[in-house]
Formats: structure tokens, C-alpha cells, sequence
């Protein structure tokens, strides 16, 4: 069966779950990606907390990938794809700000921005370090951890302590896209490392803050389309769908 955006469906040829997955729900923001975190998670939580709803694609075979590269919907390509206002967005930093932009969570001013965007590309430092330990050897993830909480414990928390002190929010008098970055970053973070947290106070009440936002607070509930930490089976897909 061709995996066009939408086709019909008759009860006689009811296709698989994974197919049915990719009908396209009208009005809905469309993620491709594959069924686990990645670099996908942290738009995921950048539209859940603008309360934007979503729908997505879940690439299990190569053949998927390979029909998105014939239509010509990857410019560079490789995925996230993301299909909103008629656009089909690559590039996760893009994609981002495009969605922290339209959605009011990218400060007031280009001096604003630019220090979102300084926060911002911090956390990212960190998550991208987190992101890479499924695929490492159990010796190497070991090792990587060690440097992982180091970094995160001298470099880049206390830079978000001492943005923290006495502020509500890093930057300006309303939450940014930087705030839910380093939500999602510091949650990661525990994940490794429960005690991480314990000498940044600051952190601690931002953290505590921001899980009372109401979006936030439904995306951490059971059975939202917050992603688990990566497994082998996600590994695997990974490596088969691009070919490694």
C-alpha cells in the first residue's frame, strides 16, 4: 500500500497499526520521527507545552525513510520532519524556534532571543551527551556518564543557578522555549543521576515551578506522548531505518 499523506481505508483491507498510524489527522501538527525519544523529544515538549496538539509518524522500516527521501521531504536528508502551516520543517534548532516563535515562548525582543538562544543551546550540549549513550558500548556509557555528570555538575548548572537566582524564569517576566528546554534536560538528567540536583537550589524550586504549569503537568502524566528513556528496540530501529 503506497504511504501517501492520506488514503482511504476499507474494513476489508484494514491495514496494520503501524499504518493506520499514518493517516493524517486535518488541522494537526505532523511529527515524523521514530517511536522514542531522540532529537524529536524536545519538540514534543515544546508543543505540549504550547498546548498545541500533535500527531505522528513512527518510521519502523527502511523503506519509509527511503519514500521520504523519493518525495523530497527531508532537504537535508535525515529527520525530525515536522509538517506544520504547510511547511514540512527540518533542522531541529529550526524547527524549534519556528514553533517557540509562533507560539510566544521566544521572548519579546531580539536581546531577549539571543540569551534564549545562549541557554538554549546549552541544554541542548547536554541533552545531545545523554542522547548518544544508547548507542555506546556498556564500557563506553560508563565512561561517557562520569564525563556526562562532571560537565553538567561544573559547566552548565550553575549557569542556570545563578540565571535562576531570584528569577522565576531565565530570561524575562514569562516562560520561553529555554525554560522548557532546561525542564526537559534536568528531568534527563535525574534519570542518570537522582541526586544531581541536590547542590542547586534554584533548579530545584524551577523545577518544582514549572511542573504546576498545566500543560506540562498533563505531558508528565501517564500516557501522554512523552517518550520513555530508549531501549534496545529503539536502538535497533534506528540503526536499521538509516542504514547503520
Amino acid at each position: 500500500m503506497p504511504q501517501h499523506s492520506c488514503y482511504r481505508i476499507s474494513l476489508k483491507d484494514r491495514p496494520a497499526p503501524a499504518v493506520v498510524e499514518r493517516i493524517r489527522m486535518p488541522g494537526k501538527v505532523r511529527l515524523t520521527y521514530f517511536n522514542g525519544r531522540g532529537k524529536m523529544e524536545s519538540i514534543r515538549w515544546l508543543l505540549a507545552a504550547a498546548g498545541v496538539e500533535f500527531e505522528e509518524v513512527h518510521l519502523t522500516k527502511r523503506e519509509e525513510f527511503e519514500k521520504l527521501l523519493q518525495d523530497g521531504s527531508l532537504m537535508f536528508q535525515q529527520v525530525p520532519l515536522v509538517e506544520i502551516d504547510g511547511m514540512q520543517l527540518v533542522q531541529t534548532k529550526a524547527i524549534l524556534n519556528y514553533i517557540a516563535a509562533k507560539y510566544n515562548l521566544y521572548g519579546k525582543d531580539i536581546k531577549e532571543r539571543v540569551m534564549i538562544d545562549m541557554y538554549s543551546e546549552g541544554v541542548r550540549d547536554v541533552m545531545e551527551m545523554i542522547m548518544m549513550l544508547p548507542f555506546l558500548s556498556a564500557e563506553d556509557q560508563q565512561a561517557k556518564l562520569e564525563v556526562i555528570e562532571s560537565k553538567a555538575t561544573s559547566r552548565y548548572l550553575p549557569v542556570y543557578e545563578k540565571a535562576l537566582t531570584g528569577a522565576e524564569y531565565l530570561v524575562g517576566s514569562q516562560m520561553t522555549c529555554a525554560d522548557v528546554h532546561l525542564f526537559e534536560a534536568n528531568l534527563m538528567l535525574e534519570e542518570k543521576f537522582p541526586t544531581v540536583l541536590c547542590n542547586f537550589p534554584h533548579i530545584q524550586s524551577f523545577q518544582t515551578r514549572m511542573k504546576s504549569v498545566p500543560a506540562i503537568k498533563k505531558f508528565l502524566q501517564p500516557g501522554s506522548q512523552r517518550r520513555p528513556q530508549p531501549d534496545e528496540v529503539y536502538v535497533k530501529t534506528v540503526k536499521h531505518v538509516l542504514g547503520f
